[in-house]
């Protein structure tokens, strides 16, 4: 980035991690514009959209609103039908290859600028003469799992300086030193489209399907228990079961059609295999190739060795050589070859 002739629209949304973001490229002499993105009218967006403004004020550089409210009433919508068919979805994926590096780029390519940024805590590096993603140098707040779904041919698009920083702790004093009141803006911890991280009350208003009563058993069918809504659980969960007995017990299994969830002991949430759907490479992957690697199934898992086999262009299975906790239908899996993501696709 030691080149002024780059120019680069900076996706900000008011925190710390994109405020940072946007300094770095300043810093190094590229041609900045700010980006806030609209997804609709609520008193958390417009407190978002403020800090923005002031960041960009700060940083003397010009700020766009985009209103991309549209393309994420259909994120809301997948969000919603994944748990009326049992899953558990993870709508930041989806923003992130539909919209951020999407609709972003377009937006970008519409106004003559080359390249779009985050504050994603991942890295762009050169793969073989082509750019991959790899995990952020904060390893503890690595992002790059969310970005598998990204289009391979826009990472040539794409700039990510906050995952060069080492520690979440350095963004901060970043964004302090240089005076952005965003840097003791708190992560969010929350999908944003759900207030107050309540999301049973958007699944009563769109599917409410999903919160049918239906029983709670074990793997031999017997009937331990009642529920009110399968949509409230997910596969691994521990606490909120309503059922007492003299272990830990642990969904395992959740079936929409029957509105039938299954619990167990610790044992029964465990898997060695996985099948996924929905694949999206970032490396050239032939079809029925096996190949061992490093996979992770959810955003906070560290990953797991195993060995992927390449079943189809969008489909591949995972052997694991050890038994991974919540395989989960719904979540992505994603694969690694060592800190560089080779592609990931959705658990089925």
């Amino acid at each position: 980035m030691a080149s002024n002739s780059k120019s680069v629209l900076v996706a900000m949304s008011g925190g710390v991690d994109s405020s940072v973001a946007a300094a770095l490229l300043t810093k190094s002499g590229c041609d900045v514009t700010g980006a806030y993105l609209s997804f609709g009218a609520s008193g958390r967006a417009a407190d978002a959209a403020a800090s923005a403004r002031r960041v960009a004020e700060k940083l003397g550089i010009e700020l766009v609103v985009l209103d991309f409210a549209d393309a994420f009433a259909s994120i809301i919508e997948d969000f919603a039908a994944e748990y009326a068919r049992g899953r558990t979805p993870n709508p930041c994926i989806h923003c992130n290859a539909r919209i951020k590096f999407g609709r972003l780029i377009e937006q970008a390519e519409a106004m003559g600028i080359q390249y779009v940024a985050t504050g994603h805590h991942a890295r762009l590096i050169d793969s073989a003469g082509r750019p991959a993603v790899a995990r952020g140098r904060a390893r503890q707040k690595d992002q790059s799992y969310a970005l598998f779904a990204v289009a391979r041919e826009h990472l040539c698009r794409i700039l990510l300086p906050t995952g060069e920083v080492d520690n979440k702790s350095r963004v901060r004093k970043i964004a302090q030193s240089l005076g952005l009141d965003s840097h003791d803006r708190p992560d969010s911890q929350e999908i944003c489209f759900v207030a107050d991280n309540d999301y049973v009350s958007l699944l009563q208003k769109r599917v409410p399907q999903a919160l049918q009563p239906g029983d709670i058993v074990n793997a031999a069918g017997e009937v331990l228990g009642r529920h009110d809504g399968y949509g409230r659980f997910t596969v691994g969960q521990r606490r909120g079961l309503g059922v007492a007995a003299g272990e830990p017990l642990y969904v395992t299994r959740i079936d929409a059609a029957t509105a039938t969830v299954t619990i167990g002991p610790k044992a029964e949430v465990m898997g060695r295999h996985l099948s996924a759907s929905g694949a999206n490479w970032h490396c050239d992957v032939p079809a029925s190739k096996v190949f061992e690697a490093t996979v992770q199934v959810r955003y906070n898992h560290g990953g797991a060795p195993g060995r992927v086999k390449v079943t189809a262009p969008d489909t591949f299975e995972v052997d694991f050589a050890d038994d991974v906790s919540a395989i989960t239908p719904g979540q992505a899996a994603v694969i690694y070859d060592g800190d560089t993501l080779l592609g990931g696709g959705w658990i089925d």
